[in-house]
């Protein structure tokens, strides 16, 4: 065994983020002293990041299958069955930290990530979509995150050729000193052909491809499991740092090289390098590998064996291959200008031995590596659940549309056109849905079958009721599919959260698992791939806990979808779904009142699969093109975003019922859509969801350039449309103070 280069005290333990009790753990295992190399790599290892030491008891309750899945959780991305043998294969992932204290490159390399789980796969990646969360806008960093994250995405992105078809941008105080970014992507796959990253097999070669190892990223999976401090910045070093091009000939590279019959094995190098990708394929195959790091590319001179495990250098994958095919491969990839080079072979020893310059670095047992990272039950206890705030209780500040008018010109509903428009969202084609909907739908290529993509959650229900709250965002994303008319297939999740050694903390992260679980079963829309993201705060102050969810779905036929745009003069708006007013944790309770209380809205499964199944009928029918779900702002912004989205107006019709009238306009109140019907079969719609014991009223005519309300004064959509788009690019334009 290689010396180790200074005596490993009590402060280098806690610098590599091991408490006391895990390093004596690692030593019990080990019975001897680690290297300093192996000493690395059991601190990225059992890192949050990357062994779930604090989630992964309560993860196991989530349903992950299902007739469709054919993947679930445990290899790069989640994998289900579209039919006629195509596969879509998808993941969303957090890349919060490296974002915050480097916010183009953090972003960037975040897109560059997901989509490398995604083809690792064997798929062809076809969207990108995103979730970020910054800062209050008047906080002095925002502005810079936002630029610096969207030039980041848009960035990468746009290069590599894959269309950024959705996602969301929010602004909340609680962001403030540790920004969330999301990213998710979508590939395409023959079921035959899913590659995975099982290195079974003994005397195989070990292959290094795509870019060279630098010192970019080292730690960054336990930067990435830390929380942060007024020192933050001095963490630069290790937010990797990405390159678009060279991704974009891995991509081709590695799809090539999969349609010939080289490869048993294949993983992408991410979180910890060259260590987990090797540890993963080792224990998945029950094999062991040695590594001669010799032979590793490097573009900087002097690495130890240290930076080369640790090393987080973007744009490379590491394959097991069949024997006598590394000439074929390595053919493929110098054809597409990428490093190839065999460092290692599968043995059965059992054993991750590694070398560097004739000296041992490293020799730990595989199965013990991968699997021995301390399982923790945090104690916890539930948030307490919120009273529910009648309508009455939140005032009326001004009218109807007056309100509306300042709502959506707002952060909160404000137009993100600024964002979207810097993605290249129709590049390959296949884009049929774009951003600015309920969800995207891109094509499979060459048939009528499409997939529908979305993410959404909404932080102040989670914060409220994280039980209640993730329900709620996991039938946010499976209306938001079924409002294009497909049919929900699974979901990823970013479960993104503060300090769970903190009980209030992981009572948040319990209830939110239990709340996604229960969804999840009674929708039959299973969880098939996710991350966790612990630890994002900063001084002790934690973000919102915000489980951001992916979902996916499929349209059996593109020419039979729905969009949001009102699309004729005359047709009937109708509301299916029950109405209650709901005003607790609401946006019209925050620009009433200046603060958010009580319950968030509640969510009916039973009611959700019944308003679901009847908006799908109806779109394959031919009966409705135009549908929109009711969410943040409630009806009378869901009404609006259809008539700005088509330039149509509507004329809204007084209601008259028990409810107060701003109620049962800006309500939040869950499991309700908007349908544009024709004014000729608006009585079978009303009467079809009635059958359903499902509540359906009309709720306005459209036509002209206005919104309009008896009573009140005519809003334009010409003005509606100023300060709706106006919003984000002026704040974006505006001189930093």
């Amino acid at each position: 065994m290689s010396d180790t280069p200074f005596q490993i005290t009590p402060e280098i333990v806690a610098e590599h983020g091991l408490s006391p009790s895990e390093y004596q753990r690692l030593l019990k295992i080990l019975g001897r002293e680690p290297s300093f190399t192996e000493l690395g790599i059991f601190s990225v290892m059992w890192s949050e990041h990357c062994s779930y030491k604090s989630s992964r008891v309560w993860l196991k309750t989530l349903p992950t299958t299902g007739k469709q899945v054919i993947q679930g959780p445990g290899e790069n991305a989640g994998v289900v069955d579209l039919g006629d043998g195509d596969a879509v294969v998808f993941k969303m992932e957090s890349h919060n930290h490296p974002s915050y204290i480097e916010p183009y490159q953090g972003a960037a390399t975040g897109v560059g990530g997901i989509m490398r789980d995604v083809f690792t796969m064997g798929a062809r990646p076809v969207a990108n979509l995103n979730a970020l969360r910054f800062g209050a806008p008047e906080h002095a960093k925002t502005r810079h995150l936002v630029d610096g994250v969207v030039s980041g995405i848009g960035g990468y992105g746009n290069c590599v050729g894959v269309p950024t078809v959705g996602g969301e941008v929010n602004f909340d105080a609680g962001y403030n000193n540790n920004i969330l970014v999301n990213a998710m992507c979508v590939g395409l796959a023959r079921t035959d052909k899913i590659f995975y990253s099982a290195a079974k097999g003994v005397g195989l070669p070990v292959v290094y491809v795509g870019s060279k190892t630098g010192r970019d990223g080292i730690h960054g999976a336990t930067m990435a499991s830390a929380e942060f401090d007024d020192k933050s910045d001095e963490k630069r070093p290790t937010v990797q740092v990405g390159d678009p091009f060279t991704e974009k000939l891995l991509i081709e590279a590695c799809l090539e090289l999969m349609e010939k019959d080289c490869i048993i094995a294949i993983q992408d190098m991410g979180a910890a390098g060259l260590t987990s990708s090797s540890c993963e394929m080792a224990d998945k195959g029950g094999v062991g590998f040695t590594l001669n790091l010799d032979h590793v590319p490097q573009r900087e001179t002097g690495m130890t064996a240290y930076e080369m495990m640790l090393s987080e250098s973007q744009e490379r994958m590491l394959m097991v291959l069949k024997p006598g095919s590394e000439a074929e491969a390595e053919a493929v990839f110098r054809k597409w200008e990428l490093d190839f080079a065999v460092v290692g072979e599968t043995t059965d020893t059992g054993r991750l031995i590694v070398t560097h310059k004739g000296n041992v670095e490293a020799d730990i047992p595989v199965t013990t590596l991968a699997n021995s990272a301390p399982i923790y039950e945090r104690p916890w206890f539930p948030t307490p659940v919120p009273k529910l705030i009648l309508p009455e209780w939140v005032p009326a500040p001004n009218a109807i549309l007056d309100t509306l008018k300042t709502m959506m010109g707002g952060p909160a509903l404000a137009s993100r056109r600024w964002v979207w428009e810097q993605y290249d969202h129709m590049v390959m084609g296949d884009t049929v849905q774009r951003p600015g909907g309920d969800a995207a739908v891109v094509r499979v290529h060459g048939t009528q079958k499409g997939i529908a993509v979305t993410c959404d959650v909404t932080p102040r229900y989670v914060t409220a009721d994280p039980e209640m709250g993730t329900k709620q965002a996991v039938v946010e994303t499976w209306r938001n599919l079924t409002a294009v008319g497909a049919d929900p297939l699974a979901i990823t999740d970013n479960m993104n959260f503060a300090n769970p050694e903190r009980p209030e903390v992981m009572g948040q992260f319990v209830g939110s698992v239990k709340g996604m679980g229960e969804a999840c079963r009674v929708l039959d829309y299973p969880v098939v791939s996710g991350n966790v993201s612990l630890y994002n705060e900063t001084n002790g102050v934690g973000i919102p806990p915000t489980p951001a969810i992916g979902g996916v779905g499929v349209v059996p036929d593109v020419s039979r979808m729905a969009d949001i745009a009102l699309k004729r003069e005359n047709d009937l708006l109708i509301v299916i779904g029950r109405e209650a007013g709901h005003l607790g944790q609401s946006l019209y309770q925050q620009h009433a009142t200046g603060k958010l209380e009580g319950a968030p809205p509640p969510v009916d499964l039973a009611d959700e699969i019944k308003a679901g199944r009847l908006v799908r009928t109806l779109i394959r029918e031919g009966k409705v093109d135009t549908v929109h779900d009711i969410s943040d702002g409630g009806l009378i912004v869901a009404v609006a975003e259809m008539a700005l989205a088509g330039n149509i107006g509507a004329e809204l019709f007084a209601y008259e019922g028990r409810l107060p009238g701003y109620a049962i306009w800006f309500g939040e109140d869950q499991g309700r859509y908007v349908l544009a019907v024709d004014p000729m079969q608006a009585e079978e719609v009303l009467e079809r969801a009635r059958l359903l014991a499902l509540p359906a009223r009309i709720v306005a005519r459209t036509g002209g350039d206005a919104i309009s309300l008896k009573g009140e004064t005519t809003l334009s959509l010409a003005d509606l449309r100023t300060v709706n788009e106006s919003w984000l690019p002026g704040y974006m334009a505006a001189v930093q103070a």
